[in-house]
């Protein structure tokens, strides 16, 4: 049952995150085009396109709690859930709750007008009026209040407190903060915790602080880079299935797409995956301690001239990539002639090619 709703709320969350992610694509691009052609000054360079672009992407911005909220209860009560889901959002955002808050109000917004539509009864002369009128105003009453006066503000208080913490952070400090958002980025190469170091890292762009997301992109690129570089390095290492992979992984890697080095990790997962967070890991911390930053939460090695200090970024990129390909390279025994016979036996065993899908034979 536990499992069950994990996986309900888990799919509600990502509805909300693939509505999101384009928003902040296209605000955070304008705020970094804006800084590209106007400094880092460019909010005081009044009637210039680059600081229009940059109040534009700032617009944007804003727009990404109500939007993640709305999305996430229409994904829960369907269109009646938009509105209030709007409404809840925006005032997460004037109770400084931020993401985190906008993401519990949509929720919250989307389970109300499940009950609204369960309990409240109406004639039939007026069922035309309950999408339009007395879901969204009774929605938007009670989950407004409920945001205001209860849920709101210890999320507000936390927000606070982070963005703080992380405003105060200096050297050792930064660098720690760095080093466990890289390895997390890196650790399951897209899974669950890869996935819940960018919720937390696109919060945070959300307000304006952009070093997570730079880390992000460092932990998603260092493994099929080290693993390349660790082959490049010891290819008597690796099997022709891994050196395979590997012609897919690097150009994902690419455009910031980590998935593709599992089949390389499955064979030696330990090592594998111990390496990778080793090396995003170092280059986080590097990254953090550097000032580097991302106001752009995806596009890889693309989006990097648009970047804070681009060239740091590659920097702890390089040292991240260099950390892992030599720790995977002194650490992975090499492959044995009875290995490289079974992988080749199990590809033999899965090839169709000989198969007549006409016969069956």
């Amino acid at each position: 049952m536990v499992k069950k709703a994990g996986v309900v709320i888990k799919k509600h969350l990502l509805t909300g995150i693939s509505y999101m992610i384009p928003l902040i694509v296209a605000a955070g691009i304008c705020i970094a085009l804006g800084q590209i052609f106007g400094g880092i000054d460019v909010a005081e360079k009044e009637g210039t396109i680059p600081f229009y672009l940059n109040q534009i992407g700032g617009w944007g911005m804003t727009l990404v709690v109500p939007l993640i909220s709305a999305a996430i209860a229409m994904s829960i009560s369907d269109r009646p859930g938009l509105a209030p889901g709007l409404v809840i959002g925006f005032i997460a955002n004037e109770i400084e709750s931020g993401f985190i808050g906008g993401i519990i109000g949509g929720f919250l917004v989307g389970y109300v007008v499940l009950l609204v539509k369960k309990y409240i009864k109406v004639p039939k002369s007026m069922l035309g009026l309950m999408p339009v009128m007395i879901i969204p105003v009774i929605t938007t009453v009670i989950s407004g209040l409920l945001m205001i006066t209860i849920i709101g503000q210890p999320i507000s208080a936390l927000q606070g407190t982070l963005l703080t913490m992380l405003e105060n952070m200096e050297g050792g400090s930064n660098f720690i903060m760095g080093s466990i958002l890289g390895a997390m980025a890196s650790f399951d190469f897209g899974g669950p915790v890869n996935k819940t170091m960018s919720l937390f890292a696109d919060g945070l762009l959300v307000d304006g602080v952009y070093g997570p997301q730079a880390v992000k992109f460092i932990g998603s690129m260092v493994p099929p880079f080290g693993i390349a570089l660790s082959f490049l390095i010891t290819r008597y290492k690796y099997t022709k299935m891994e050196k395979e992979a590997l012609k897919a992984a690097v150009p994902m890697g690419i455009c910031m797409i980590t998935e593709g080095v599992i089949p390389i990790a499955a064979r030696d997962i330990i090592r594998v995956v111990t390496s990778c967070s080793l090396g995003s890991a170092v280059g986080g911390g590097l990254s953090m301690t550097l000032g580097v930053g991302s106001t752009v939460p995806h596009g890889g090695l693309l989006v990097v001239p648009l970047m804070i200090q681009p060239m740091y970024f590659l920097l702890c990129l390089g040292v991240g990539i260099i950390v892992t390909g030599i720790t995977l390279s002194v650490w992975k025994p090499a492959v044995k002639e009875h290995e490289e016979n079974k992988v080749e036996e199990e590809e033999e065993e899965a090839d169709l090619s000989g198969i007549d899908f006409k016969t069956g034979l």
